[in-house]
């Protein structure tokens, strides 16, 4: 793992890494190369609009494969949990477990929110769009969850 810091700027080059995936799999950036990807953050399995977001690119997966790219969804939860949120939903992609906030340093999503009153640390809802080559295409961060995932599918069409 690069300790390179985040991609902060359209174009570079996104810094390799792997985590564990939901169906016994492990996600390594640098295999991805040669079609575009998506990575999208969001704070927890099973919440309101983590369940939205998902459920969004789940009905427009076929779009994104028919785009060329591929879809992966990025929390702090456990591959327990991201495998039940999976089955839960019928989720047709991977979701993988940052559980060491690997990726989430990387990429930069990891902000201290307002819970209760109480300031936590936690994962802002970000996706990162990546182009066949490896390099940052485009940017979200502090989206709203709905109407995200056309959003991103149509920045992709036009890769």
């Amino acid at each position: 793992m690069s300790n390179s810091p985040a991609p902060s700027a359209v174009g570079l080059e996104v810094p390799d890494f792997s985590l564990p995936a939901t169906g016994g799999l492990t996600f390594q950036l640098a295999a991805q190369r040669g079609k575009p990807l998506v990575i999208y953050f969001y704070p927890k399995d099973s919440t309101p609009g983590c369940t939205t977001e998902a459920q969004q690119f789940r009905d427009l997966h076929a779009e994104f494969a028919a785009a060329g790219g591929s879809v992966w969804g990025v929390s702090r939860d456990g591959i327990k949990s991201h495998e039940n949120f999976k089955t839960k939903l019928g989720l047709p992609f991977e979701l993988l477990s940052d559980a060491e906030e690997t990726a989430c340093r990387l990429f930069d999503v990891i902000k201290l929110k307002n819970m209760y009153g109480k300031q936590v640390k936690g994962i802002e809802r970000s996706t990162f769009l990546i182009d066949r080559d490896g390099r940052l295409a485009r940017e979200w961060r502090g989206v709203k969850a709905d109407g995200h995932a056309a959003e991103v599918l149509a920045a992709l069409k036009s890769l």
